[in-house]
């Protein structure tokens, strides 16, 4: 590894960029060069390939292929005389990642991060893979031999290589083809539930039986399903999962958050990145979770997830941070492992307990990837739950958390001090709009303010700072906006500003939302066949403008849209918005009927649109606004496909959309704050006796 000191000599392209990850590499003795025409331009006149490296800030593989590779001069040298370098930072260009991404699949069945990617000076691929070693070993090529032997290729039979690059192209633009549209019905949501049932761990929660990710909207799906079909498996699959996740290593015990994923199947030892779209999706499954339920500890996890985000990822002006590092000091995970040792001297008394609870050993739980011999060191997880360990213990269960939480905070001080992560502190509109939403939706559980408060200076920060002439920027960071919005900056922060508006009634939120849809429809939809383009129309297109359907870590723009879109044409009563989210359904149905476990969001949107669903008009008389009583009391329950709108007597005027006859005829009665409900089916009496209103509404919970 090259010393700190001796990788400082190197300066590159990178030194005036303001991502995170491109000023991590900016000191490599590789030239790195940024994503620009200006790049492409060198490598046509200089008759190079190009060497695309994609990768993010706090990505643990990233940094040991930095570390192993580009900050070593004999690659460094090798790059550079090969090849024009360039690299990317993934979470600011996912259009550029996304196209590799795929093509990265399409050649060698996986992957993954860093991505890299050699092409022709057009930008068209002939060579693709993840992490590369330095050497060779194994059998498998390293990164010093596959320089050498694209040279002699591009040298000497540079046609094999163009040839190649144009094959790989063609089929690219022939599987983003989509198929015959196919009907979509209720069958799909059943095939979906089978699958997922299917590839469920019945043991651990979570699907599949190697690494373990949370995939939020799956657990969003199967949370729809048990409401739409009484289905107690589906609710048993979502609270084991959830149960498990909390007491797994993958959770932060001691300062909350979530880890990115587990390399295991028990939850137990996770990749320690934390990510802020991880916080905001997961805290609305416990969110969720909690109002079917009623369990206090999914309402106490979500809290923990925004106590975390709130500590440790907001911004002095509003806005969110993207994530936290796995690594410090080198060392993935250091910061978050403890010896016994330590724990021995922190805790005194408690030790021996808290140490039975967490599964620490004096020889240390967590393992040398590598060799596989414990460390010394040890993750803190549990193995059972606290009610089963409150009996086990004879100790009561108000006992057991009061000692818990008093020796979680002892650590949490202690840990502190040690040398944190690296924070990667650039804003992303994107990810803010999914925190926003996760906040609002708390607020609106928890009666929070503080929660509501904090969505609210969010949405400030990026209207001040990320939106001009009617558009969103993607990326803030250092007084500077920049990036031209991409679908999910819109889609995502639409889907924020609904839930602000149903937290808060304030029209002005619901404004932005209505002013970002026209402004997306504009840019991103395709007119002719359906779907929303993931790049703007006048944005660069990287080998072609795609459309992306596929719910991954994150739901797809596609499928968050087609929802936002369905919950606008019901609160303003415009068809036309509804026609859209169809012609969207239309264009990807071949898709999500092949892949339903791919599009599980989507499926949360057809749960939605075949209702029943609901729209509550609460008519209140100027300044009497105890409508909020009616919207923390229905909060309390699980209620997917209800929408609210608060509206004062004679100011129809501050809506954003065309007010309807029958919207407008909505009035208070005596002087009353005055419910009014119709589904999908029809329309109830209105009320003003609150618990009238309840008797209308699907208000189950478990049993």
């Amino acid at each position: 590894m090259v010393s700190r000191e001796k990788e400082k000599k190197f300066e590159n392209h990178l030194i005036n960029e303001k991502s995170p990850y491109l000023l991590q590499h900016a000191h490599n003795p590789v030239d790195w060069h940024p994503w620009t025409e200006d790049t492409f331009s060198k490598a046509k006149n200089e008759n190079k390939p190009v060497f695309l490296s994609i990768g993010y800030s706090t990505c643990h593989w990233c940094h040991v292929m930095a570390h192993e590779s580009f900050e070593d001069p004999e690659i460094g040298e090798l790059l550079n005389r090969v090849f024009v370098p360039v690299k990317v930072d993934r979470e600011e260009r996912p259009d550029i990642d996304s196209t590799y991404m795929n093509v990265c699949q399409m050649m060698t069945g996986s992957g993954g991060w860093p991505l890299t990617i050699i092409m022709t000076p057009d930008k068209k691929p002939f060579f693709s893979g993840t992490y590369f070693p330095k050497e060779s070993r194994y059998g498998n090529l390293g990164l010093k031999d596959i320089i050498l032997k694209v040279e002699d290729l591009w040298k000497n039979k540079p046609q094999e290589a163009l040839i190649s690059a144009d094959k790989i192209v063609n089929l690219l633009e022939k599987i983003s083809v989509v198929e015959n549209k196919e009907d979509l019905n209720n069958d799909l949501l059943d095939n979906a539930y089978t699958a997922l049932k299917e590839s469920f761990d019945n043991v651990h929660g979570g699907f599949g039986m190697i690494q373990k990710f949370p995939t939020p909207h799956n657990l969003y799906f199967l949370m729809r399903y048990w409401k739409r079909n009484s289905s107690d498996t589906s609710w048993k699959m979502v609270k084991k999962t959830l149960d498990r996740m909390q007491q797994g290593g993958i959770y932060d015990q001691v300062g909350f958050g979530f880890h990115r994923y587990a390399v295991d199947p028990e939850w137990l030892v996770p990749h320690f990145e934390k990510m802020l779209y991880d916080q905001a999706l997961i805290s609305m499954a416990y969110l969720e979770s909690f109002q079917i339920s009623g369990e206090e500890k999914y309402a106490k996890t979500a809290k923990e997830i925004f106590e975390y985000v709130l500590r440790d990822l907001k911004s002095p002006e509003g806005g969110f941070y993207s994530a936290e590092d796995a690594d410090s000091e080198g060392v993935e995970g250091k910061f978050y492992m403890w010896s016994k040792e330590e724990i021995d001297v922190i805790l005194g008394d408690s030790s021996e307990l808290i140490c039975d609870i967490f599964q620490v050993q004096k020889e240390g739980n967590f393992k040398e990837e590598s060799t596989g011999k414990k460390t010394g060191k040890n993750i803190l997880f549990l193995k059972k739950s606290l009610e089963e360990i409150s009996k086990e213990k004879q100790i009561s269960l108000k006992k057991l958390e009061s000692i818990i939480e008093e020796s979680r905070s002892k650590l949490f001080q202690v840990r502190e001090k040690r040398i944190h992560p690296h924070k990667d502190d650039k804003i992303l509109t994107d990810w803010n709009g999914l925190m926003i939403a996760a906040l609002s939706r708390g607020a609106q559980v928890f009666k929070e303010e503080r929660y509501l408060k904090a969505a609210e200076k969010a949405v400030d920060f990026i209207f001040k700072n990320l939106y001009s002439n009617k558009r969103l920027l993607h990326r803030y960071r250092e007084g500077e906006g920049a990036i031209n919005g991409y679908l999910d900056d819109y889609a995502f922060l639409i889907w924020g500003l609904l839930e602000l508006y149903q937290a808060s009634f304030k029209v002005k939120y619901l404004s932005k939302a209505f002013e970002l849809n026209q402004s997306l429809l504009d840019q991103f939809l395709d007119k002719s066949e359906g779907g929303f383009y993931f790049t703007p129309a006048d944005g660069e297109t990287v080998l072609l403008r795609k459309k992306e359907s596929y719910d991954s870590a994150i739901p797809s723009g596609n499928s968050v849209q087609v929802l936002n879109l369905l919950k606008m044409s019901l609160l303003s009563e415009d068809a036309r918005l509804k026609e859209t989210a169809h012609k969207c359904l239309n264009y990807f149905s071949s898709k999500i009927k092949r892949s339903p476990l791919g599009h599980t969001h989507f499926l949360n949107a057809l749960d939605f649109e075949w209702g029943p669903y609901w729209k509550l008009v609460i008519a209140c008389p100027p300044g009497k606004k105890n409508s909020k009583k009616v919207s923390q009391l229905l909060s309390t329950y699980f209620l997917p496909n209800l929408v609210m709108v608060l509206k004062e007597d004679g100011l129809e005027e501050k809506w954003p959309f065309e007010v309807q006859d029958s919207f407008s005829a909505k009035k208070s009665i005596e002087n009353q704050c005055t419910a009014y409900l119709c589904s999908d089916k029809d329309c109830k009496n209105p009320t003003t006796h609150m618990d009238k209103l309840l008797s209308f509404i699907d208000l189950k919970k478990v049993s």
